[in-house]
């Protein structure tokens, strides 16, 4: 580097700092122009020039970036810490006016006139002094924690120019406006404009500490954590700027008046708004009372308008979208037509019963479809806390309103169709009872004026059409039972599964594959296999499932570049779906005395089950196994004591079951089996074993014995008889008192089957058992 200018300053640029004459200050360093800058000067013993840049931002500050007047300082000390950084501690010297930069060189040189401090003396400068030595005690004063270093040395000061710049110095200014004191030189003017800055500081501090008392006054033990945001507001209302949220309070008090709310209701929302006036912003209070009232906003209070239903259009609306059900579409039918004549009447709730997938949820959607209203969904399994229906008190923190109220909330109507699914599923739990919550939810009588705890005002939930699906109807109390009107959907037949892929699931399967019918397409021969073969349930889900699995295969090859259009057949599935996983039950039979074939209901569907008996020598016990229930094992020991007691009408010899001991056992030993309705069953397979005759094996059998011999009626007549036609069964025995059931069976099951109407056991005995 070429030799530096004797008659030139090395400038160093600060940024939101001003070091005035005789003020000793640390410096700190970072870009590289001003530690090459530093450095030289200490090399060459030089002075250096401290100049403020205009724009504290900008990294590499040029001549036109620097203010025209610095101060000329000596090094007292250059420091490099351990973290590699660059200090300086320098101490001002006198003004310099730069009348030219110097470049050329790896930082800035400046040239210009060293400018002296002035030496004016007289009355009017005594007396600024005075008045600049009083307004710093009262500043000092009113600052907490004044080293007692700053009141000797301002004492201790009499020229008028330092006492300016070292009261500037301290003072709590921004860098222009130290800058502007620094470019003043003439003495006078400059103690005036130190004395107007320390005026307005003296202001600002009176004020704060006057606030400062006043309000700590107001506080309390439990808001000393809003002591800042209080001086704030109190600051605001001083300086007139008070009120920064009256327009959100005139925006929510407008909202209240156009919500049409009830007058309980909006007594209640006006007496939180007046509540919220008086909270300051940053109390917890402010936010929960905000919350309330938005929630209570946001609901539609409002009368619903009245909205015709077309009949005919929910007659498409239903067949479009489900095929079957005729009687449960005949009854939604018959509930859209009252509630089209009786708007304002008490319309009863519908609970749709049945095994999973058979469209309980869709005739839902459906319902809301044809009455042109939303449609809402509340999930009420595994809810085992009361709070979850009407909601948790405003007195805990994170309270919300109960399920009921969010839904109407997100539905945005108060006439919605709210699916209440899977009400059977609900438990309890030690936080109450949610089910004793929904009887005033499901009753007509009382939901007109439904209390959620969180809101604490009555809401009508009288026009809300409520839904309600279970699987079960066992788990389900007495009391909320009996508010309901029951509708029972039985599975579906095997030619409605086929009807149903066909019209439905390929469609919704092929879109949601990426397919289209002009590139696949699968017969219904392959759709019933896959329903006879692959399946085994009383809906559609995993037909729907096996569907999929059968279309991705065929994605897979036109994802590889594959053009032709594929067909999937019968002969196709063992290939994409793997072996038959259900064969016919009547493969399962065995054509030897002892053994039964029974229907049983269970809550996905029907279902067939053996009944099996052998003897052999003991002391007459009765065994039992296959993981049975208590009136299952009692069943079995009626009809035992029945087949003793008519040892003579069945040509069994009297001593014989003396020396015999029986067990009776049924099968799939992992699955729990309860109930009366294998009476028949049981009572056949040990007729079976005693007598040497076997039962017929296409033959099913339902039916409770007494025992007087006769057979009493049973629940679940048409999911029991739909599985026997699917398992193969051609011949069912039924007791003669579930005629009235006959009508329930599917016309395709009716046809396909002979039905044998059982009065007594001996009946059984006679349809039943071959010839010896």
């Amino acid at each position: 580097m070429k030799p530096l200018p004797t008659d030139a300053l090395i400038v160093v640029p600060v940024r939101n700092m001003v070091l005035f004459p005789e003020i000793v200050l640390p410096i700190t360093l970072g870009r590289p122009a001003s530690i090459a800058a530093a450095q030289q000067a200490v090399r060459e013993q030089r002075q250096i020039l401290l100049v403020l840049q205009r724009d504290p931002e900008k990294d590499d500050a040029g001549p036109d970036d620097l203010y025209r007047i610095g101060t000329v300082a000596n090094i007292g000390r250059y420091v490099t810490s351990p973290e590699g950084g660059h200090h300086l501690i320098c101490q001002g010297v006198q003004r310099y006016s730069i009348s030219e930069f110097v470049t050329g060189y790896p930082f800035l040189l400046a040239r210009g006139i060293h400018v002296p401090e002035p030496t004016t003396t007289g009355p009017e400068i005594e007396a600024r002094m005075v008045l600049l030595q009083e307004q710093i005690r009262d500043v000092l004063d009113l600052l907490p924690r004044v080293p007692p270093e700053l009141r000797q040395t301002i004492e201790a000061t009499t020229s008028p120019g330092l006492l300016a710049d070292l009261a500037v110095t301290y003072l709590d200014a921004a860098p222009a406006e130290k800058m502007e004191i620094l470019a003043t030189i003439d003495l006078g003017p400059r103690m005036e404009k130190v004395s107007s800055l320390l005026a307005r500081r003296l202001e600002v501090l009176r004020l704060s500490a006057e606030i400062g008392a006043r309000t700590k006054q107001s506080l309390d033990s439990r808001q000393r954590e809003v002591l800042l945001r209080e001086q704030m507001a109190a600051i605001q209302r001083e300086l007139g700027e008070d009120g920064s949220n009256k327009a959100e309070l005139a925006n929510l008090e407008k909202a209240i008046v156009e919500a049409r709310m009830p007058a309980e209701v909006e007594a209640a929302a006006r007496k939180e708004l007046r509540r919220l006036q008086r909270t300051p912003e940053a109390a917890a209070e402010y936010g929960m009372i905000r919350t309330y009232l938005d929630t209570l906003l946001e609901l539609p209070w409002a009368p619903p308008e009245h909205k015709d239903i077309d009949i005919a259009e929910a007659r498409r609306i239903l067949d479009a979208d489900h095929y079957g059900l005729e009687k449960i579409k005949k009854r939604i039918v018959e509930y859209l037509a009252v509630r089209k004549l009786a708007p304002e009447g008490k319309a009863p709730i519908l609970c749709f019963v049945g095994p999973p997938g058979v469209g309980k949820t869709s005739l839902g959607q459906s319902i809301a479809r044809a009455m042109g209203r939303k449609f809402s969904r509340v999930s009420l399994g595994g809810v085992h806390d009361e709070a979850e229906i009407r909601g948790h008190r405003r007195t805990y923190i994170g309270a919300l309103p109960g399920t009921i109220i969010q839904a109407i909330r997100k539905a945005g109507a108060r006439d919605c169709v709210m699916m209440l699914d899977e009400i059977d599923k609900m438990g309890t739990g030690i936080h109450g009872d949610p089910a004793a919550a929904m009887l005033e939810v499901l009753d007509p009588e009382q939901n007109g004026t439904f209390r959620d705890n969180y809101l604490d005002v009555p809401f009508d939930l009288s026009r809300v059409v409520f839904i309600c699906t279970a699987n079960m109807l066992e788990t389900v109390p007495g009391p909320l039972r009996d508010r309901m009107e029951i509708v029972a959907l039985s599975g579906y037949t095997a030619g409605e599964k086929l009807e149903i892929a066909r019209r439905y699931l390929v469609r919704r399967q092929l879109e949601a594959n990426g397919l289209t019918s002009d590139q696949v397409e699968i017969d219904d021969a392959a759709l019933r296999g896959i329903i006879d073969g692959y399946t085994r349930e009383a809906g559609v889900r995993n037909l729907e499932r096996e569907i999929g699995r059968a279309l991705r295969s065929v994605a897979v090859e036109f994802a590889e570049g594959a053009t032709e259009k594929k067909h999937i057949a019968v002969a196709d599935l063992e290939r994409v779906l793997g072996p038959v996983r259900f064969e016919n039950e009547i493969a399962m039979r065995s054509s030897v005395p002892g053994v039964a074939t029974g229907l049983a209901w269970t809550p996905v569907g029907g279902d067939i089950l053996f009944i099996e008996a052998t003897r052999s020598p003991g002391s007459g016990r009765l065994l039992l196994t296959g993981q049975l229930g208590e009136v299952m094992r009692e069943s079995a020991q009626a009809a035992l004591s029945l087949i003793k007691s008519n040892t003579s009408a069945l040509g069994i010899e009297a001593g014989a079951l003396e020396k015999t001991d029986i067990h009776v056992h049924v099968p799939a030993g992992a699955t729990p089996k309860d109930g009366p309705s294998a009476g028949v069953a049981m009572y056949m397979a040990l007729a079976s074993l005693l007598t040497g005759r076997t039962v017929r094996n296409d033959t099913a059998m339902t039916g409770e014995i007494s025992l007087r011999g006769l057979v009493l009626p049973v629940g679940g007549i048409k999911e029991k008889v739909v599985a026997a036609a699917a398992a193969g069964i051609t011949r069912v025995m039924l007791p003669a008192r579930n005629r009235r059931d006959f009508d329930d069976i599917p016309e395709e099951v009716r046809n396909s089957l002979e039905f044998v109407w059982l009065q007594k056991v001996e009946d059984a005995v006679a349809q039943g058992l071959q010839a010896a």
